[in-house]
């Protein structure tokens, strides 16, 4: 059944891909997205986009005006380091922006958030490789800990208003249209250096390992969630770990490049490990997280070089 979907952060890399198959289902989608990543050229054409900040009013008025049915929320401060030097911007955005939609929701016709949450900064180091959905929830920086309490009050607001909330745990998505500049992603970062003629640096010795998932079978699990009832949790990832030397050479292999990473000083505080196990999604809704890692990353680095033709 065709509902009326609002998609913030629609005009950014997850959201747009997210935007583009909730129309192709037939879906009326308003995108609330303020730009400062997103690029209006992601966005489809048959979708309308609002150029607003979820922490405003006219971002409230917007859901309760038009009748938004299901809230798909993508909409993030998402960069870990600058979480760290400013957790209260951070905390103001994930955060306060979310219960701003949530309380013009529930004032409206909200019956569903479907809510992009993260399954990399949400465990913490992990007790287990892949860690499942019941996995202690032990974040080290204050992005992982503003997506921790969203879901904590997505919770409530489903306890108390009966709202449903689907809540995604992304493990480190990468595809087509994810920003190189400003954003998490170090597939996208790679990419675009080599691309452009500069060496990429690796932080570290290169053995941090994480679970990088395609952006289509992220697609995949949010058009599974939309219309479910009740409030659910589910890892969004592969359960492989891939460390980031392994993934610089899929990434030059792609390209066909000659050029060798340098290394240079780790992040401080970075996880050393991160991998999620996907098994309760498939058992439960039937998604699958298929995509392998050089075939994804193949698609990538084609649009990425189609890209600078461009």
């Amino acid at each position: 059944m065709a509902s009326i979907i609002c998609v913030t952060g629609g005009a950014g890399f997850i959201g747009s891909h997210v935007a583009d198959a909730l129309v192709a289902d037939g879906h009326r989608v308003l995108i609330i997205d303020d730009l400062s990543s997103g690029r209006k050229e992601n966005v489809p054409a048959q979708a309308e986009l609002h150029v607003l900040d979820i922490r405003s009013e006219d971002a409230a008025l917007l859901l309760q005006e038009e009748g938004v049915e299901i809230l798909v929320h993508h909409a993030a401060q998402m960069d870990v380091r600058r979480s760290v030097a400013d957790p209260r911007f951070d905390a103001d955005v994930n955060i306060g922006g979310l219960l701003n939609l949530l309380e013009a929701g529930r004032k409206g016709s909200l019956r569903q958030v479907v809510f992009a949450s993260t399954g990399g900064a949400i465990y913490g180091e992990q007790d287990v490789h892949p860690a499942d959905e019941d996995h202690p929830q032990r974040p080290v920086s204050p992005y992982g800990v503003s997506k921790l309490a969203s879901e904590r009050y997505l919770y409530y607001y489903h306890h108390e208003y009966g709202l449903d909330a689907t809540c995604l745990r992304y493990a480190n998505v990468y595809g087509p249209r994810q920003n190189p500049h400003g954003e998490a992603g170090v597939v996208a970062i790679f990419l675009d250096r080599l691309l452009s003629g500069r060496q990429p640096t690796i932080h570290g010795d290169g053995l941090q390992t994480r679970d990088y998932v395609y952006v289509g079978d992220v697609v995949a699990a949010n058009r599974a969630a939309v219309g479910l009832e009740g409030y659910r949790t589910f890892n969004v990832g592969t359960g492989v770990e891939t460390d980031v030397n392994e993934l610089y050479e899929a990434i030059r292999k792609a390209l066909g490049s000659p050029v060798d990473a340098v290394h240079g000083p780790g992040m401080p505080g970075e996880q050393r490990r991160s991998c999620i196990s996907a098994a309760k999604i498939a058992r439960e809704l039937g998604v699958e997280i298929a995509t392998p890692l050089a075939e994804g990353i193949q698609e990538t680095a084609d649009w990425f070089r189609r890209r600078g033709d461009s």
